[in-house]
């Protein structure tokens, strides 16, 4: 009988250490401004025109040893566009660009993400902008990841992506040079 006894022990506890481990889920923290969903685009090919979004939310789901299990989710306030000049944010908020008042959040849902070397990673998910969902692709890596003064355990990331205005309904000539926007995303989740 202990013979037995002993051999489940074994068997349980050897299935225990074998078990996948799972991703554990993170809030994005932008309360702490530590996250930030930046924009550029060119001005008539003679500047980049800056800016961001300062309103928004999300979370993400990530596993160091098994990155293509990790899943990301985000909500955007459209009207929290901000390029610092405010007679311009009006005309972005209109009907022109955004058309915030039709299309209040913007979203990215992940559908993979696929790691490479040194902590590169490709996110691939669908983006819904201005009322138009399309498939894009985010070049990112992680930063780092680690306990906080706090007592809490954070994991950073950043990532870019090129996105055709055509392709989402914004057709405002901007004329030939600015026919694409640039994302530049810093992430900050803290474990929950």
């Amino acid at each position: 009988m202990k013979r037995f006894q002993r051999s489940v022990a074994i068997f349980l506890a050897g299935a225990l250490l074998s078990a996948p481990a799972f991703a554990a889920d993170y809030t994005i923290d932008n309360e702490g401004a530590h996250a930030s969903i930046n924009f550029r685009i060119k001005h008539l090919g003679y500047s980049w025109l800056t800016g961001r979004f300062d309103k928004f939310n999300g979370t993400f789901s990530y596993d160091e040893a098994k990155p293509e299990a990790s899943k990301v989710s985000v909500t955007i306030d459209t009207a929290s566009v901000n390029s610092n000049h405010g007679k311009r944010d009006k005309h972005l908020r209109g009907g022109d660009f955004l058309d915030v008042e039709m299309f209040p959040q913007a979203t990215f849902t992940s559908k993979s993400v696929t790691p490479g070397a040194d902590g590169k990673l490709t996110i691939v998910g669908d983006l819904t902008l201005h009322g138009e969902t399309k498939e894009v692709s985010i070049d990112a890596e992680v930063v780092g990841s680690g306990k906080d003064p706090w007592g809490g355990y954070r994991t950073g990331f950043s990532g870019t992506t090129k996105l055709k205005l055509a392709d989402f309904g914004i057709d405002f000539n901007l004329g030939p040079a600015s026919t694409h926007v640039e994302l530049d995303l810093n992430v900050e989740g803290i474990r929950k």
